[in-house]
């Protein structure tokens, strides 16, 4: 499922569509579809952002995509939601304790326990 991403530049509050990286290299800015992962070296931009991106004196930008919009959620994004909800919603009961443990050996700081069940008395 996508994850709501805001835009990198400051004071932005817009939804990122776009992920800038740098190849430092070969002088170029690669300006591509917005990731499924943040990586910590690249940049999140929204539409606006994406459009007016310019690169410094030198400098390439390569635009994988022609125009960055917002698709919204996609149908297995809307699965995945009512997946997660529906495994949240879930009654999970715990499992039964066993009514005491005896210590049977002991090797530095770690111990062995044996379960002594009520059930066999």
């Amino acid at each position: 499922m996508r994850s709501v991403r805001q835009c990198s530049r400051s004071a932005c509050t817009n939804a990122a569509v776009a992920t800038l990286t740098y190849v430092y290299a070969d002088s170029t800015a690669v300006l591509g579809p917005l990731a499924h992962l943040a990586e910590p070296h690249s940049y999140d931009l929204c539409a606006e952002h994406a459009e007016r991106l310019t690169a410094p004196r030198g400098w390439e930008v390569v635009r994988l995509m022609p125009e960055f919009e917002d698709a919204g959620p996609s149908p297995d994004d809307l699965s995945a939601l009512a997946d997660a909800v529906r495994e949240a919603g879930r009654v999970r009961r715990p499992a039964a304790e066993p009514s005491s443990v005896t210590e049977t050996a002991r090797r530095g700081h770690l111990r062995v326990l044996r379960a002594d069940d009520d059930s066999t008395a």
